[in-house]
């Protein structure tokens, strides 16, 4: 019975490329209209929008449906810092686009350099090269700027994927040295179910699973240090997943 789980989940990830390489063809004339919408934040939205509309398509194609909730937790008038955890390459997909209103996402130049997909994936980033500290510099100043923008940053707090056999690795401080500089409040979002579909120590694997997304209540970084914030923000997803 395991055999035939590995052979189905290796052409059902064959299945997942392929469907994920022609839907991302069919929109990309949309998203190129994106680059005609001056008005930044406008932009940014209708990219992000193109992006759900893509993502809900293909996560229906591979048979993952996606359930969200918590999206009340977003002031339509605020914009926050929306923290993820990290588990398979699947959660890219998942987070940016279904945040609501404009957004951005901290990201690796690397995927940048691919055709087509690279200028696509630069839309929705902000990019860093983690080995270069000038780079990582930097990228914390565009981070501010796409939060005095009005738009929301979302960010791995975990840095990469989670290889562990626990909920979560330990939070680096970045997206809590930034909440602190640019005082916006922090939104913590469980992602489940990807961890199940792309199992983080199998290559080219994918399984039909459902997938969550829950916002949680904004957190406030008033009167806290990034590592008091760190601790409280890690400690409330972890309680999150411990109980699922």
């Amino acid at each position: 019975m395991k055999v035939f789980k590995n052979i189905f989940a290796r052409i059902w990830a064959c299945w997942g490329l392929i469907s994920f390489l022609i839907t991302f063809l069919l929109i990309y004339p949309f998203f190129l209209c994106s680059f005609l919408i001056t008005n930044k934040i406008k932009s940014q939205l209708y990219f992000n929008t193109i992006s759900s509309i893509w993502m809900r398509a293909w996560l229906m194609i591979i048979a993952c449906p996606l359930k969200i909730s918590g999206k009340n937790n977003f002031d339509s008038t605020k914009n926050y810092i929306v923290v993820f955890n990290h588990n398979a390459l699947l959660d890219v997909p998942l987070s940016s686009p279904f945040v609501p209103g404009a957004n951005k996402t901290i990201a690796k130049t690397s995927f940048s350099k691919i055709p087509l997909f690279g200028l696509y994936y630069s839309k929705g980033s902000v990019l860093v090269d983690r080995k270069n500290e000038k780079s990582r510099a930097k990228s914390f100043e565009n981070m501010l700027d796409v939060l005095k923008e009005n738009m929301h940053m979302c960010i791995y707090p975990e840095g990469t994927r989670n290889r562990t056999d626990q909920p979560l690795k330990n939070f680096y401080d970045g997206a809590f040295k930034l909440a602190i500089e640019s005082k916006k409040e922090i939104i913590p979002c469980i992602i489940t179910g990807t961890k199940e579909a792309m199992p983080i120590h199998k290559k080219f694997y994918l399984l039909p699973t459902k997938l969550t997304l829950t916002f949680l209540q904004p957190i406030a970084p008033e009167g806290l240090n990034a590592t008091e914030l760190n601790k409280k923000v890690y400690t409330i997803m972890w309680n999150e997943l411990t109980t699922k």
